[in-house]
């Protein structure tokens, strides 16, 4: 953890952004949300609808608003508890309350140099870069009123230990509540967001072989099952699938789906899975509708035992990475030497993106903490 003689930590920044996806609050909030969310990229109406059902299946509300409320509070006591003063502000790419305005009110407060923490873990365009253009996009809407800010933001954290040992320890509580005989033959699904196979291929730096997004899965997952044989004693096989799937049935996504691959493993004789959703931070509607309803549905079908793992969440060595993190990101900005922590010897990536890094497909947009 970088050290500093200030007397806050986080010096030199005035705030920080917690910056999300954002989720509809109420039924009328689903369709605007879903079109915003889907804008230029022409998925057709019957598509959104059929979304839609998911968040309706909840009473129209998503649970990441809340979940990232609690975020909110979990960072500012541990910043305090840390001595910073600091404050927390939130912002959304698609639902109230948005960036922009979370920008416009942080500079009429006078808080004009801040670090942003993105809710997503991993390198790809959707989970980096597409937050990076929204932030340049929002400070472009300002205009002049933006002239005067400083936004950086913490580099991804997939491989950072606070979020592998979150993820282990919830991974080791939810195994221990199976009998003996089941932990022994069980089998480990990671899960994550399914991408375009192309948004993969392109994850990671511009001069780069790509795939990272995939990497650090397979990397992560590997440390966390490590982690519970050493705890727990128990050696499960284990893989990585995906959840998720949208956009048009002509363009390839990453496979295997999880209830493909619940019916393939039904098929050879397993009786017991743990779901353990690693490609993401909070139990949000990707992991509520995906996980709790349809693969249990199709659990419930194929006769499996099914055990879902929590996500990080408000995990306090999660909550304790994130602050590590911000204070690693402001020692760089008083440019001081940073050892930065990361485990399995994983492709450490830097706050600062270097150029063509988790490129835009569709199009060339600017994006804000990079080179490009």
């Amino acid at each position: 953890m970088p050290t500093t003689s200030d007397d806050d930590a986080l010096a030199p920044y005035d705030a920080v952004l917690l910056l999300s996806f954002g989720g509809p609050e109420a039924p009328d909030d689903v369709m605007p949300f879903l079109r915003r969310v889907t804008a230029g990229r022409d998925v057709p109406e019957d598509r959104l609808q059929e979304v839609a059902t998911h968040y309706h299946h909840f009473g129209g509300r998503s649970p990441i608003n809340d979940q990232n409320r609690s975020l909110m509070a979990a960072l500012e006591a541990e910043l305090a508890r840390r001595g910073s003063s600091v404050p927390v502000l939130w912002g959304n790419r698609n639902s109230t309350p948005f960036v922009t305005d979370t920008l416009r009110a942080a500079r009429a407060e006078g808080l004009l140099r801040l670090c942003v923490v993105v809710t997503s873990a991993y390198s790809s365009y959707s989970g980096c870069r597409q937050y990076r253009e929204d932030l340049a996009a929002a400070t472009e809407e300002l205009g002049i009123a933006a002239a005067d800010l400083v936004i950086d933001k913490v580099r991804p954290y997939a491989l950072h230990p606070g979020f592998v040992a979150a993820n282990t320890d919830h991974l080791v509580e939810a195994v221990a509540e199976l009998e003996p005989g089941d932990r022994d033959s069980a089998r480990l699904l990671f899960v994550t967001h399914s991408i375009p196979e192309a948004m993969d291929d392109t994850s990671g730096p511009g001069d780069g072989d790509g795939n990272l997004y995939v990497e650090q899965h397979l990397r992560a997952g590997h440390v966390i099952a490590q982690g519970l044989a050493a705890r727990a004693g128990v050696t499960l096989d284990h893989e990585l699938v995906f959840c998720s799937r949208s956009g048009s049935p002509r363009t390839p996504w990453l496979e295997p789906d999880v209830n493909d691959r619940l019916v393939e493993l039904a098929g050879e004789g397993v009786t017991t899975v743990v779901l353990a959703p690693i490609g993401f931070v909070s139990d949000h509607m990707e992991v509520v509708n995906d996980l709790d309803r349809e693969a249990r549905d199709t659990a419930e079908g194929l006769g499996l035992r099914l055990v879902r793992v929590p996500t990080a969440g408000t995990h306090p060595l999660f909550v304790e990475a994130l602050v590590d993190l911000l204070q690693e990101r402001a020692a760089e900005a008083r440019s001081e030497v940073v050892i930065p922590e990361q485990v399995d010897g994983g492709d450490l990536r830097p706050s600062v993106c270097a150029p063509g890094c988790c490129p835009n497909l569709r199009a060339a947009l600017p994006a804000l903490c990079g080179q490009d």
